[in-house]
């Protein structure tokens, strides 16, 4: 039995308390000072606002204010808040981690200071002020209602230190929660905020399938396929394993997040009539972030970097033209298939 704590208590957080409570772990959840209805409500033994499923029996509770205590003892932390507090969390509890194994659930590109674009991991380690240190990411198609639920599940843990990654999953593997190694940390993370900019295109022929009455099944398919490419290959310009796109982080992940999801929410909004500006307030009224707004625009700059452009990156490209100019999104997004 170890003592596992888990940094930030939204969906995917308080989620990976069921795989860690059915192999007999103490589990701790920690929340952030945005946290406390969460909290409340599991505490009182209520759904998660999130996951719509109650906290697996035994879990512990611990509030912004008991960081320290929430860490003291354990023995792995499980980063899991909103990617802009990735930095700050991680500096916040820098003091009291030690050399526990670290995993992060957050996904996104991240800013240095310096103003470069990077992945997700690099927050931490800066935030650590440790380049070197090891770090486990988790991804893959992994709904957080359904992980908190207990239904069956696969999910990829890469690390450059493939011990690193036996011991995470040692942890949290149970028959209905599954972890497939890696020790392909960038390819990982490469794919993790891009397939929310894809699923963007995705969602897109969904609508025009409401607004014209006609299913564009095919369009859709075209474009998954272009996805998978293009992540492919930005994985492979960062030092990654272009395979990597092809299993769990990239297609099965791009699959679940098409299917449903806030950003294939958004894309339907837009191929269903409404501009890109009136999408977004709609998104925004009924309180939904849309992750891949976001990391479209910081991929920009993590593709200039990297000297990548249109030409390699079309429907990257494309997508980027719909969200930020003013290009008609069917006639922008069918240019951009290379097919």
């Amino acid at each position: 039995m170890s003592i596992v704590t888990i940094l930030g208590a939204g969906a995917m957080g308080s989620a990976l308390a069921t795989p860690l409570r059915a192999n007999g772990h103490v589990t701790r959840l920690w929340g952030t000072w945005l946290d406390d209805f969460r909290l409340d409500a599991l505490q009182a033994g209520q759904p998660h606002p999130g996951t719509g499923v109650p906290a697996p029996e035994g879990l512990e509770y611990y509030r912004s204010d008991e960081l320290e205590q929430s860490l003291a003892g354990a023995d792995a932390v499980i980063i899991s808040v909103a990617s802009v507090g990735v930095h700050e969390v991680t500096r916040r509890a820098a003091a009291f981690l030690g050399d526990k194994l670290l995993m992060l659930t957050s996904k996104g590109f991240h800013t240095s200071p310096g103003g470069g674009i990077g992945l997700m991991p690099e927050a931490v380690r800066e935030a650590l002020g440790d380049p070197g240190r090891t770090l486990v990411s988790i991804g893959g198609p992994c709904k957080a209602n359904e992980v908190a639920a207990g239904r069956l599940t696969a999910s990829l843990y890469a690390s450059e230190d493939a011990d690193a990654v036996a011991g995470a999953a040692k942890l949290l593997a149970t028959p209905d929660y599954r972890v497939q190694p890696s020790v392909d940390e960038v390819g990982l993370e490469i794919a993790a905020p891009l397939k929310n900019v894809y699923a963007i295109a995705l969602g897109f022929a969904d609508g025009l399938q409401e607004r014209t009455g006609e299913p564009w099944h095919n369009l859709k398919s075209a474009l998954f396929a272009q996805a998978v490419a293009e992540m492919s290959l930005l994985s492979g310009a960062m030092g990654g394993q272009v395979a990597t796109a092809y299993g769990l982080a990239g297609v099965g992940d791009l699959e679940v997040t098409g299917l449903s999801g806030r950003n294939k929410v958004f894309g339907s909004r837009v191929g269903a009539g409404a501009t890109v500006p009136q999408a977004r307030q709609a998104m925004a009224d009924a309180g939904l972030t849309v992750e891949g707004l976001d990391a479209c625009r910081l991929s920009q700059g993590l593709v200039a970097q990297l000297g990548l452009g249109s030409e390699e990156l079309p429907l990257l490209s494309a997508i980027t033209a719909v969200l930020y100019g003013e290009s008609e999104p069917l006639a922008t997004l069918t240019a951009a298939l290379r097919y």
